[in-house]
């Protein structure tokens, strides 16, 4: 049986589809690049962009005309997804299943080939660990995805992500360091640790917890001094973790995505200068250059702070790479205070930029206000800091 798996969104989405095919592949699925000979079209979708959802609906129809020529076809969705989302699609595909109810998959479709009692249907026992315990199909051979956490707590009025993947979960350093490990015994280059806000990553665990452990290397307690408390609970934090990680033997380099300003610490700062393996490099989300925008959209900083923080950061790295994310056409946002993010940007000259055009997501808190700015204004102003930036 033939899978096509299609991917929407970011590179926690890429790093999710890894563990996908690694799912489909356990169970004798084998990936084709056309979808006329699919058993199974899967799509790892997001609802962060509108547009994302929009190119779904855009095939659609496409995909019933594939059902009618193939009664085995099994349509499937899952990702960051609004539960209004799911409900649109409820009747257009045949499973909406949660990302992180992943080891589930092999049950679902044999009950959807049983109930369709189709000519061929799995037979394979299903797997109920966490999602994040499925061994990735890497899709490069020299670029790996790690997820070190999942979910986000900021509540950015914009932002569709504590709704989909929920509050911030952080995994445990064991899995972290054994995935790691393994990648660069496979001769990966570059090791790219993820989450929706990385540098929040908090893992509290205890000593007794993990004393059986094989995976885990208690020189690392020693070499960096986490000892055992009174009450047997430690923390990693996001700066130890790199710390950690970069102590592994191996030539490879670490990176990571995605930062929110207000968590950068002087810790990080320092970690990232002194760490030779960790990329000179930094995505660091601005959304807006005016503080009234950046309160409306619930960023927890304002300009000035923004400011100093990078000041700070090219001090102590003058050649980093500096890339960030910008809204344009956010509600109320005039041509004054879209001046001023273009006035930033051309103060902070970053090295990239991802910008987008705003569009309200449902059950949001920004999705209450008023729409107001044109798409034509948008596009204008999206085009302005594209050609500043990028």
């Amino acid at each position: 049986m033939n899978y096509k798996l299609i991917t929407f969104g970011c590179q926690m989405n890429i790093s999710d589809s890894e563990r996908i095919a690694s799912v489909l592949k356990k169970i004798k699925y084998r990936p084709v690049l056309d979808e006329n000979k699919a058993d199974l079209i899967l799509i790892n979708s997001c609802s962060v962009k509108q547009k994302a959802i929009d190119r779904i609906f855009g095939q659609e129809r496409k995909w019933q005309k594939l059902k009618e020529q193939n009664h085995n076809l099994i349509i499937a969705l899952t990702g960051c997804i609004l539960e209004k989302d799911k409900k649109k699609f409820k009747d257009k595909v045949d499973l909406i299943f949660d990302i992180k109810k992943l080891p589930e998959l092999p049950k679902k479709i044999i009950e959807i080939q049983q109930r369709a009692k189709m000519q061929q249907y799995l037979e394979i026992k299903p797997s109920n660990i966490d999602y994040f315990y499925i061994k990735p199909k890497y899709s490069t051979k020299n670029i790996a995805y790690v997820p070190i956490m999942t979910g986000c707590n900021n509540f950015c009025s914009y932002c569709v992500v504590p709704y989909t993947r929920g509050r911030e979960i952080s995994r445990p350093i064991e899995e972290i360091l054994c995935e790691v490990k393994n990648l660069i015994k496979k001769k990966y280059k570059e090791i790219i640790l993820l989450g929706q806000n990385v540098n929040s990553y908090n893992y509290k665990f205890s000593m007794d917890s993990i004393s059986s452990s094989q995976t885990f290397n208690f020189q690392f307690l020693n070499k960096f001094k986490i000892k055992n408390s009174k009450f047997k609970i430690n923390v990693i934090t996001f700066p130890l973790l790199l710390k950690i990680i970069a102590t592994l033997p191996g030539k490879f380099q670490i990176n990571f995505l995605t930062s929110h300003p207000k968590d950068i610490s002087d810790e990080l700062i320092d970690v990232m200068v002194k760490c030779k393996k960790i990329k000179k490099e930094l995505h660091l989300p601005l959304q807006s250059g005016d503080d009234e925008i950046l309160r409306k959209m619930n960023r927890h900083y304002l300009v000035d702070y923004y400011l100093k923080l990078i000041q700070k950061i090219r001090k102590k790295m003058k050649k980093i790479f500096l890339s960030t994310d910008i809204i344009v056409g956010f509600p109320g946002e005039t041509k004054k205070q879209f001046e001023n993010t273009v006035k930033l940007c051309k103060k902070i000259k970053f090295n990239k930029a991802f910008i987008s055009q705003y569009s309200p997501r449902p059950g949001t808190i920004a999705a209450k206000l008023n729409d107001d700015i044109s798409k034509e204004e948008k596009k204008r102003r999206w085009k302005i800091l594209n050609n500043l930036i990028n």
